[in-house]
């Protein structure tokens, strides 16, 4: 299967449509999930073409996984939490919903439970968690 430029990760890096953007390096974005599991739930994507990690390349998933380890450390440190979960799914079968590599990280606290899917959070909320992040990115 190949690559949709239209997808709505290649539309957000193009800024088609907005998002709250928390980190950016130049080779992944780190953006807030507007349907969090839990609080200070983001995305990791790489900013080149990759349906997912099936078809990424080795440096595509290198440079998304720095990511994932430099934003699990601001979000542990943001939300003081005991721990994370990351979440990748691969093709339709696999839980993929988006078509474009991303990793979901999600603060934890032990014992909770992750909220249900599919629920959208208010704006001014997500934009706190997200300031809450930056600020222990440095």
């Amino acid at each position: 299967m190949s690559y949709d430029n239209d997808n709505i990760f290649a539309k957000i890096m193009r800024n088609e449509i907005p998002s709250e953007k928390v980190y950016e390096d130049d080779h992944t974005l780190v953006i807030m999930d507007i349907m969090p599991r839990a609080d200070g739930h983001v995305l990791v994507i790489p900013k080149t073409p990759a349906r997912n990690m099936l078809d990424a390349s080795a440096t595509q998933l290198s440079a998304c996984l720095a990511t994932v380890q430099k934003i699990s450390h601001a979000a542990l440190k943001a939300f003081d939490a005991d721990g994370i979960t990351l979440q990748q799914f691969n093709e339709a079968a696999g839980g993929q919903e988006v078509f474009h590599l991303h990793f979901h990280v999600l603060p934890r606290q032990t014992g909770d439970k992750l909220r249900p899917p599919g629920n959208m959070e208010d704006a001014e909320i997500i934009a706190a968690n997200a300031a809450k992040i930056r600020q222990a990115l440095g």
